[in-house]
Order: structure tokens, then C-alpha cells, then sequence
């Protein structure tokens, strides 16, 4: 990997925007806040406990310590369809801890997958029919999957679980993407493919299979895989790539895994990092996130929104600067809103609904990192805001899960 040295706040960091995310690649965070289990704390005059919010209430918190290790990052969540309960999927440096939040007054750790085979500051965790798909950087790791329908009966909490099956397709990973429509699995930033897409038929869960791969426009960090229903008729029903890709974003049809072919590429003005982003539920506009502008050329978070009527022609729609300096990280839309994990200024909930009008507006957050809101790799990693009760789980870097909701 290129590693380059930043020297940020007083405080090295080693990052490659080559094959990982720009987050301090030692296992211990820089400064952990220890709060081992904590419960319900309403939002109150700006504050929930320690934690600086507006109209999100702390629900339930376990630390890094209690999952025994030193740095959280990605989330995913599970809804049992059988019993109703409620799940988080913790990415840790050293594994993947299961938690069971039906009943926020008691959080139940459930238990723990280890990595594969080494520690690593970066894991990332999707569901498909039940079972959980993990990869990591961890050099040889591949994809673990991992049956979740087994949280249903745990004896001795917290378990030391085992994989069902690991594919071994490839070796480190950046990122995970599933397109739940198509049952198609699509690993980006891996050892192979030019670090594009990698291919992978999970419809049988616990038997994934090759499926050939992508890697045209390059190394791909992030992307979103979805079978496509927007404005533009001419790829409708077509299985639309949409990556993130350092220093462009390139939407690629993969309906045809053995014959992807390029849409669109495109780019936009002071790239530091293209990290991540997401469409909006009409995919009319596709909402980016890129990880170092604020490092690099000063801005308060900044969020870029794209209009994709066109397809073969985005178009730069608008851009959002946030509240405060810190960077922004993985963003996720539900209905309205935007959730953006943006690191030491914890989740920021926007309102989209404004889009079409070029409107944006922070309705919300909820801080987990009150230290400071300075652009530095600390803080808030990721969200997901999909369960049916509203619950908000959130994984932060220094202190791990925290559970919050909209307050009454």
C-alpha cells in the first residue's frame, strides 16, 4: 500500500486511500470513552448524560471493552422475521459482536465471531435471507457468512460463534455490497479485479459462488448495487453499480455478470477522497459523501447531491455544508431523512425532503464523541437507521454501540 503520514491535531495517523478508508489503521482509538453499559438517557436541554443531541434520546450503550476489543467500525442491523426481534451487527477490530436490542432496557451481547484471521481496523457486514456477510482488510479473510437464525437460541451469552462458511475468492476487502432483488453480492476494494467489483451469487447463503467481476474504472471503496426503478426508462429493471471510487464515482450495469458495461462516470469540483454514497428512495439523486475535503481544503462537512435523471449525464444538483468541521463518513437514506455518521460530530440526521428545491436541512443529532467536532478520525464509523422501531443503531470508533431514537 501507498501509506501516507497526515499530522492532524498534534496526533499521527497512517491511512492509504489506496486500498482502505482514511481512519487511523492502529487498533486502539486514540481516545476511548468508557462507559461499559449504559441505558435510557432522554434528550434533555442539548444533552442526553455526557452526549451532546437534539431530539435523539440515548436508549442503550455497550462498550468496546464489554465486546473485548479496542476499536469499533462498521454496523448492520437484522430483523428476525419469525420472532420480531431486533439485532446489531457490531464490526469490531478483532470480530463481529451480535446484540439482541428488542428490549432497550436490557441489551443482551449475544456473542462474538472472531476475524478470520487477523485484527483489523476495517470490517463491513451485510444481510441476505438471514445470514450475515462479512469482509475485512485483514489480510486472507475473504467473506464470511455467518447464520443468523442461530441468535434465536443462544444458551450461554456471550457465545464464541463460529463461520458457516467462508469464500475465499479473494483475500482483504474494503467493503461488502448486497442487492437483495438479485442475490448478488459484490465485494469492492479486494485483491482482485483492479480493486473493482467482485462478483459473488450468495442465492444459496451458505454455498456463495464466483461470478466474475468488474474493474474498468479502477478501485472501488464503497458502492450501492440496487435493481434500478428511477427517472431514466432506459435501465429500468437493469442491475445498476454505483462506486465510489477515490476520484470519480462510475455507474456500471452489471445485470449481465458476464458483460458489465460502463454507464456514466463523473467527477466534481475540490476532490479529496470519493468515500461513499447513497440514492435517494425515488434514485432520482445519489447523495456523496467525499472523506478528506475537509482535511484538504477546509470545509465544514460537505455533502454532494447529484441529479441522476440522466443516467449517462449526472448532474451536480447542490451541495450541503454541515454545522461543524468534522468529516463525514457513511451516509444512509430512510424515506426523508438522511442519517450521516460524521465521525467526532456523531449522527447527523437531514432533512431531504426539500431536495427537488436544493434544500437541506439538519432536523437533528446525536453526538457520541463529545470530545471535540474537529476534522479527525475519531468518532462516529457508521449508522443504520432501517428497523421497523425506529431504533437508530450507531457504531463509534472509541466507545462502540450505541442505541438511539427520535425523541417524543
Amino acid at each position: 500500500m501507498n501509506k501516507t503520514l497526515l499530522l492532524i491535531s498534534g496526533l499521527f495517523f497512517l491511512f492509504s486511500c489506496s486500498s482502505s478508508d482514511n481512519t487511523p489503521v492502529n487498533d486502539a482509538p486514540e481516545e476511548m470513552i468508557e462507559n461499559p453499559q449504559t441505558g435510557f438517557s432522554p434528550c434533555q436541554d442539548g444533552m442526553a448524560g455526557i452526549y451532546p443531541c437534539n431530539g435523539y434520546d440515548l436508549l442503550g450503550q455497550i462498550s468496546l471493552t464489554s465486546f473485548s476489543a479496542s476499536a469499533g467500525n462498521d454496523i448492520w442491523g437484522w430483523t428476525d422475521s419469525t420472532t420480531g426481534k431486533e439485532y446489531a451487527l457490531v464490526g469490531l477490530n478483532n470480530g463481529t459482536a451480535f446484540v439482541d436490542i428488542t428490549d432497550t432496557e436490557e441489551l443482551i451481547y449475544l456473542g462474538k465471531l472472531p476475524t478470520a484471521t487477523a485484527s483489523s481496523s476495517w470490517r463491513d457486514i451485510k444481510v441476505y435471507q438471514d445470514h450475515a456477510f462479512i469482509v475485512s482488510e485483514a489480510g486472507g479473510h475473504g467473506m464470511q457468512v455467518f447464520d443468523l437464525t442461530k441468535l434465536r437460541n443462544v444458551a450461554n451469552a456471550p457465545e464464541n460463534f463460529e463461520a458457516d462458511t467462508r469464500y475465499t475468492g479473494f483475500g482483504n476487502a474494503h467493503n461488502i455490497v448486497i442487492n437483495e432483488a438479485s442475490g448478488y453480492a459484490y465485494a469492492v476494494g479486494t485483491d482482485t479485479f483492479n480493486g473493482g467489483a467482485h462478483f459473488i451469487d450468495i442465492q444459496d447463503p451458505k454455498n456463495p459462488i464466483a461470478a466474475g467481476g468488474y474493474g474498468a474504472n479502477g478501485y472501488s471503496h464503497d458502492a450501492q448495487v440496487e435493481t434500478y426503478n428511477g427517472p431514466d426508462a432506459n435501465y429500468t429493471g437493469q442491475e445498476i453499480f454505483i462506486g465510489a471510487n477515490e476520484n470519480q464515482v462510475a455507474i456500471v450495469n452489471v445485470t449481465d455478470k458476464n458483460n458489465p458495461q460502463q454507464i456514466s462516470t463523473f467527477q466534481y469540483s475540490n476532490i479529496g477522497y470519493t468515500h461513499q454514497g447513497w440514492f435517494s428512495e425515488d434514485q432520482r439523486y445519489f447523495i456523496l459523501g467525499d472523506e478528506t475535503d475537509e482535511l484538504t481544503f477546509g470545509f465544514d462537512s460537505r455533502t454532494l447531491v447529484f441529479d441522476l435523471t440522466d443516467l449517462e449525464n449526472p448532474i451536480l444538483h447542490t451541495t450541503y455544508l454541515g454545522e461543524t468541521a468534522a468529516i463525514d463518513h457513511n451516509g444512509y437514506v430512510k424515506g426523508d431523512d438522511f442519517y450521516l455518521a460524521n465521525y467526532t460530530a456523531g449522527v447527523r440526521i437531514l432533512d431531504i425532503s426539500g431536495i427537488d428545491g436544493q434544500t437541506i436541512v439538519e432536523e437533528g443529532f446525536f453526538d457520541t464523541y463529545p470530545l471535540s467536532n474537529t476534522a479527525a478520525f475519531e468518532g462516529v464509523w457508521s449508522v443504520y437507521p432501517y428497523f421497523e422501531s425506529e431504533k437508530i443503531i450507531v457504531n463509534d470508533i472509541n466507545s462502540g454501540l450505541f442505541v438511539i431514537k427520535k425523541s417524543n
